[in-house]
């Protein structure tokens, strides 16, 4: 008896979420039908690639973190494992604007903690009284409250108002692009707390999981903590749909409403086609599936509604070499909300990653925040472009004429774990009772990296091939059923 699953975005964890329900479904033997639905005409979501001679630019994110090892354990599935390349560790500084001048952070932080004293000690990034004060982290006792906290407060009370705002709070920004006072600590870096617990010091903790990653295979010479193909992200979602050899891949049709239908469901595309599912993956945005369950559950989806996005745009742009008043000794820049810039960060992305450009040639690529008010009009490429010029003539003196540009908009791409996430969270996976074989998946959920969009994929499609067993026993074991 054949079942069927219905796969919702065409991003990296739905495609993650149809490999492993085509993996798993043969594996077990289970007759399955998989049908993948996604709006733009191309697939990919947020890894976009893009190549213009010997430059290869990222239009999204760049690499992945191999201390979460779902995408390293994927790329070595798909035989990617040979292909992925390190990032530059002879150019491995990354550096803070402060009052219009770059300042290096200072070496040896594991999750933004210190775990090296004379870097700090001699950085002119913190005042003296600001490091006195960091100091105080193995003095403080641990909170006692078992209660949320945002990111802004953990830890300005472990290492004081100054370290967060110089130190922390930019690097916050440079993963989530959001809020640091209003970000959930217990959602964004669940560690930090667990180390207070633990240690009654983040930096205690911090040094006790540098010892452990000494020992682990992710810090060998094989592995550094980024890691990305050497032709680009691009490389694992080209990989993924070669190998969904048993998946109808639709591009172009958008999934409007979700409802129950006999015993599983039935989704309705905006073409007006009826697709029946015996389980269901939703690995979007989680606006977009609220807007597809409101008539199943308007209750389920307020709560996916509640959960916040940012949009952002990067904008990469080439010169050559000589354009430059001196060398890109690292990896970029990122921008403190105190210096009242639009840029988040600037990555330089071909000292980062010196395969990227041409020798003798610059790539380098600026974050863009894009407010989501409705009263504001979305800036134009140009206007992007000339942002980016001037905080690079301003910040790096670079005033010559770039020998491309590349704009890359991301309107409401990045979820904001904001308090009360864990709490929100746990209340739609309390729905997984009333509606089973309706599973989510994605970035905003528990993790935004593209490590945890694929161990999300993974997860809701080890789940659904479950439900889907069980559901093709029971339809075998029905009375009166005719197989």
């Amino acid at each position: 008896m054949v079942v069927k699953a219905v796969v919702v975005g065409g991003g990296i964890s739905g495609l993650s979420a149809a490999y492993y329900l085509q993996r798993k479904a043969s594996e077990r033997g289970l007759p399955l039908e998989i049908t993948l639905l996604e709006k733009d005409s191309r697939l990919g979501g947020k890894i976009l690639t893009e190549s213009i001679g010997d430059f290869v630019i990222e239009g999204g994110a760049d690499a992945f973190v191999s201390t979460k090892p779902w995408a390293v354990d994927l790329c070595r599935e798909l035989k990617l494992e040979d292909r992925l390349q390190e990032v530059n560790l002879q150019k491995r500084s990354v550096f803070v604007l402060q009052q219009g001048k770059l300042v290096a952070l200072p070496d040896g932080l594991v999750s933004m903690v210190p775990t090296m004293f004379w870097p700090i000690i001699k950085s002119p990034l913190l005042s003296l009284k600001g490091k006195l004060r960091m100091a105080l982290d193995f003095l403080l006792p641990a909170r006692k409250e078992d209660g949320d906290e945002s990111i802004g407060e953990l830890f300005t009370r472990r290492f004081g108002r100054e370290a967060y705002e110089k130190m922390f709070a930019p690097l916050m920004s440079g993963i989530y692009a959001g809020d640091g006072d209003r970000l959930s600590a217990q959602s964004t870096f669940p560690l930090l707390r667990e180390w207070e617990r633990r240690h009654a010091s983040l930096i205690r903790g911090a040094l006790a999981l540098k010892r452990q990653r000494r020992q682990s295979s992710f810090t060998s010479k094989k592995h550094s903590i980024f890691l990305t193909p050497r032709a680009g992200l691009a490389e694992i979602f080209e990989a993924l749909v070669e190998r969904l050899s048993k998946v109808d891949l639709r591009t172009g049709i958008a999934a409007r409403d979700i409802t129950r239908y006999r015993e599983g469901y039935q989704v309705t595309t905006d073409d007006g086609q009826y697709i029946t599912a015996d389980a269901i993956i939703l690995a979007t945005p989680s606006f977009a599936a609220a807007s597809m369950v409101r008539g199943l559950d308007p209750t389920l989806s307020t709560l996916l509604g509640e959960i916040k996005y940012v949009s952002s745009a990067t904008v990469s742009l080439a010169f050559r070499e000589e354009d430059l008043h001196s060398p890109l000794n690292g990896h970029g820049y990122i921008v403190p909300h105190a210096e009242n810039r639009a840029v988040l960060a600037c990555t330089w992305t071909s000292s980062k990653f010196p395969h990227r450009a041409p020798k003798g040639y610059v790539l380098l690529r600026l974050f863009i925040r894009i407010t989501n008010s409705a009263t504001d009009h979305d800036p134009s490429d140009e206007v992007l472009i000339e942002i980016a010029s001037r905080e690079l003539a301003k910040t790096l003196e670079l005033i010559a004429d770039p020998m491309f540009t590349r704009v890359y908009r991301w309107p409401s791409a990045t979820p904001q774990y904001n308090l009360g996430h864990s709490e929100r969270i746990a209340a739609i996976q309390g729905f997984s009772g009333k509606y089973p074989g309706l599973f989510l998946a994605g970035a905003g959920y528990t993790g935004i990296g593209i490590p945890d969009c694929i161990h999300s994929g993974k997860t809701a499609a080890d789940n659904a091939i479950e439900h889907l067993i069980q559901r093709s026993i029971s339809r075998r074991l029905k009375p009166g059923k005719v197989l």
